[in-house]
């Protein structure tokens, strides 16, 4: 045994590497000695929260993970993967990368799309669609306005450059992100049904290659980087975050589905978070075989990298893969012809262990199983407590606040809110229509809309959460998050199938925050199964907090798959002709609670989550299906921020139609205007279709609906008073952030 490999480590040194005590003595106990400093640091970023989800996953198992469509055991693989019928699998997933793009905004964003896109065509999927669900602190800071430009423009800069359009997401502006902003990048691709390959390795003597990009020491120990809080001096963290290159990544990919197409591959994995050492350990961990790896042979950008900066480095755009005995010359020449590295670093072998060699002398033997999830990673089971201001929260009445005498100006205000106001400004720095398959870019809907050209369906893709509602009421604020996702697709003439999810959360050990942590699972849980939308994986990311202002609120991002089973089910939001009707499909209730209005004009912040029934919400939903397909309404467009004003107002805009309507005397003007109880929907229809419209909903007894009054000309009524005309509204809308943007 080499030197190296005697060389021990203290209880200190793991405690530096993050570490725990008890930690420490379990792996002196998996390898019957104490660790040199390059296992240590294995069992440091495989054991970080990153990669193991040592404090998540004994909730993450209740999950519903099973339904008619999967074709993948959720977490399984590198994405989930779900049936959409012709024969076509959509593989798709959300993944953060937060702590990165609050150190360096443009790579972090940028590798976060990069990391996102590889674990989609690893599996032999091409990658067709990104969307991104992005939160900042307030606009008005100079840092804040600093860290949007930067992660706009490098997703931008990275989907444009790979060729892989951003259909969708969602922006949202809150104190509480600050100094921890939120970057969740979702990409779903398609792959006929059994031409996928899985992240796995078998077969003695089957050779080891790594292929891609060359090595740096960009990224390493980003895992553990990940898995703490943000402070003051996090900025000398920046080796942490990696270095992004599209254009590879596009040569990259085309190799990966050509080695794939050749048979020649055994298992294919990314090497994203803890780059060699979790490729390795989870293709041999599953495969239930062993690797000797000459660390020694990996391509590297720098001279004299050390053992355990090659294992731990996350350099972008690299694959391991595992070829079968015999195939090699096949597998070079199609990695010679996209100008790709494609070195041999080892073999596979027979047990479960696994051996690193550099210069000849074994640096690190580890069983591969010990390191992964499922095998020898912790599992904690934390303790958890109620906060305080969820009390207070129950104890809110509508009657404490005081109805504004002018609706008008709270509306102007509301359209004006950055939280609301046009995402112009971003979108135009994405190429929504590279690859031709956008179907939404011209004919906006609550979700967007992908095409599928070999078949008559579409994708119908949404990303989704009201951080605020999940801080008020984390069960029921995750529930409609995965609500609100379903409803979108369901308004855009979809049905929905199956989501992933992104969990941001602050530090697990924190009591409070492990509650939220909990109680939006549960929230989750449940709203899924209502649905019959399986979970397929996705990525939770605690210890989004700093050390001076704690944690964010709780963010569990959920992307929701849809499918159209006909291009002719689609439905746009955009009202269509002056002269329309336009009906409410749900029930008006007196509830402001959480909603943008009450928290930005009143200032009132510890207020319930919005009015929900999942029930009602269901049933809501099967209903506006059938509308659609039956062909009788002209738009839908769901009540979500903002109430039922902003509703109207954005399903005018684009063809600068007004309308005309009247509020409900059962319910307070601005409860009905601005509120944000659930399970709302906005319908036009033509005259044509009036009788039938009113005749199938006599017909159904559980969903509450309403007419509200007509589409116009262009000008705004409400209640027989003029508002202004559509055009005006529009105008504001559209540029509130790009002027905040351009403050200097």
């Amino acid at each position: 045994m080499s030197e190296t490999l005697e060389q021990a480590v203290t209880v200190e040194t793991a405690k530096e590497l993050g570490l725990l005590p008890e930690e420490f003595d379990k792996i002196k106990e998996y390898l019957g000695r104490t660790p040199n400093f390059t296992e240590l640091s294995i069992y440091s970023v495989m054991w970080s929260e990153h990669c193991s989800y040592k404090n998540s996953i004994v909730w993450l198992k209740t999950l519903p993970k099973d339904g008619p469509h999967m074709l993948v055991q959720a977490g399984a693989e590198n994405a989930g993967l779900v049936a959409i019928g012709d024969g076509l699998a959509c593989a798709f997933k959300i993944e953060s990368h937060n702590h990165p793009s609050a150190i360096e905004p443009y790579q972090g964003a940028a590798t976060g799309v990069g990391g996102i896109n590889r674990d989609i065509f690893t599996m032999g999927a091409r990658p067709v669609a990104q969307l991104n669900s992005l939160r900042f602190g307030n606009l008005s800071l100079d840092k804040t306005r600093w860290l949007l430009r930067g992660v706009v423009k490098g997703i931008g800069d990275y989907g444009n450059a790979f060729g892989v359009p951003t259909v969708g997401g969602e922006l949202f502006f809150d104190d509480c992100y600050n100094i921890n902003p939120l970057v969740n990048a979702m990409s779903a691709g398609i792959v006929e049904v059994g031409k996928t390959i899985s992240a796995t390795s078998y077969g003695v003597g089957n050779p080891v290659y790594i292929v891609g990009s060359a090595t740096g020491k960009d990224g390493i120990h980003g895992a553990t980087f990940a898995s703490g809080d943000l402070h003051e001096d996090s900025a000398e963290d920046l080796p942490s975050v990696q270095v992004g290159d599209p254009f590879t990544e596009k040569l990259l990919l085309e190799a990966s589905l050509e080695v794939i197409a050749s048979g020649a591959v055994v298992g294919m994995q990314d090497m994203g978070a803890a780059g060699i050492i979790c490729s390795t350990s989870e293709m041999s961990a599953k495969g239930k075989h062993g690797m000797v790896i000459h660390l020694d042979k990996v391509p590297t950008r720098q001279k004299h990298m050390q053992a355990w900066e090659i294992l731990l480095s996350e350099s972008q755009e690299r694959m391991l893969i595992v070829v079968k005995r015999g195939r090699e010359p096949e597998v070079r020449k199609i990695f010679d012809k996209w100008d790709l590295n494609c070195v041999q670093i080892g073999e596979v072998t027979s047990g479960t262990q696994l051996k690193f060699f550099m210069d000849g002398e074994m640096v690190a033997d580890v069983p591969a199983d010990s390191l992964v999830l499922g095998g020898g990673a912790p599992v904690y089971h934390r303790e958890y407590s109620v906060p305080s201001y969820f009390y207070e929260n129950k104890r809110f009445r509508i009657d404490e606040i005081e109805e504004p005498e002018d609706l008008r100006e709270v509306g102007q205000f509301l359209l004006r809110h950055p939280n609301i106001a046009s995402r112009r400004w971003v979108y135009r720095q994405y190429d929504s229509m590279v690859g031709t398959v956008n179907m939404s870019t011209n004919a906006p809907s609550d979700a967007a809309i992908v095409n599928l050209k070999r078949s008559d369906k579409a994708l119908a893709l949404t990303v989704d959460c009201n951080s605020r509602y999940v801080h008020a009421d984390p069960e029921q604020g995750c529930a409609i998050a995965v609500a609100e996702a379903a409803r979108n697709i369901v308004c855009s003439g979809g049905e929905p199938s199956a989501i992933t999810n992104c969990l941001n959360f602050g530090n697990p050990y924190n009591k409070e925050v492990y509650w939220q942590f909990v109680n939006a699972i549960k929230g989750m849980g449940k709203a899924c199964r209502k649905f019959q939308t399986p979970v397929t994986g996705g990525n939770v990311s605690f210890y989004n907090q700093s050390s001076d202002e704690g944690p964010v609120f709780p963010t569990p991002t959920i992307g929701m798959l849809g499918v159209l089973q006909s291009k002719s089910h689609r439905m746009t939001l955009d009202f269509k002709r002056a002269g329309d009707s336009i009906f409410l499909i749900g029930e008006s209730v007196n509830d402001i609670n959480s909603s943008e209005y009450l928290y930005s004009w009143h200032k009132r912040k510890n207020t319930p989550a919005p009015h929900f029934d999942l029930d009602t919400e269901y049933a809501v939903q099967q209903v506006v299906k059938q509308l659609i397909r039956k062909g009788l309404v002209a738009s839908a467009h769901d009540v979500s921020d903002g109430g039922l004003f902003i509703a109207l107002a954005e399903s005018g805009f684009p063809n600068n139609l007004g309308f005309s309507i009247e509020t409900d005397f059962d319910c307070r003007a601005d409860a009905f205007l601005f509120g944000e109880a659930q399970s709302r929907v906005v319908v036009s229809v033509n005259e044509q279709h009036i009788d039938a419209f009113v005749d199938y909903l006599s017909t159904v007894n559980n969903v509450t609906w309403s007419n509200l009054g007509t589409v116009t000309e262009g000008e705004v009524l409400i209640d027989e008073q003029s508002w202004g005309s559509i055009g005006e509204m529009k105008a504001e809308y559209e540029t509130v952030i790009e002027k905040m943007m351009n403050v200097e």
